[in-house]
């Protein structure tokens, strides 16, 4: 532990911020410079964000109403909710040996009905 201590201390600034604050970052800029180039256009933008928002939400939901019981959380071997006590460098949580290709399966048709709605929604409206 002592020596994991005295190797965040040496860890730059810049790469201890949340994984994601370059590309908001990078998104403030663009809407920043959409917004000076072309003002009549930040609804739209806006509106085409809201959308895809929506429609990662509603994809999840459209999901979970179809495949109740093909839940990829529910092939974990521990219920995530009760929090992880995995020695560092393990995973945080396991899932059946057996039932890894139907996880797999799992993700990737959540993965892809979800694609599929936001796909769908943004660009028929």
């Amino acid at each position: 532990m002592f020596l994991l201590s005295g190797v965040r201390e040496h860890i730059p600034a810049l790469l201890k911020l949340p994984r994601t604050t370059l590309w908001l970052a990078i998104a403030a800029i663009a809407l920043a410079a959409v917004a000076l180039v072309s003002l009549v256009q930040l609804p739209v933008v806006l509106y085409k964000a809201a959308l895809i928002a929506l429609g990662a939400v509603l994809g999840y939901w459209v999901d979970r109403g179809l495949f109740p019981y093909s839940r990829p959380d529910g092939y974990l071997e521990r219920d995530w909710r009760l929090g992880t006590d995995e020695p560092t460098g393990d995973a945080d949580f396991r899932v059946v040996a057996e039932y890894q290709p139907v996880f797999i399966a799992a993700l990737l048709r959540r993965a892809v009905i979800v694609a599929a709605v936001i796909v769908g929604l943004a660009t028929g409206l």
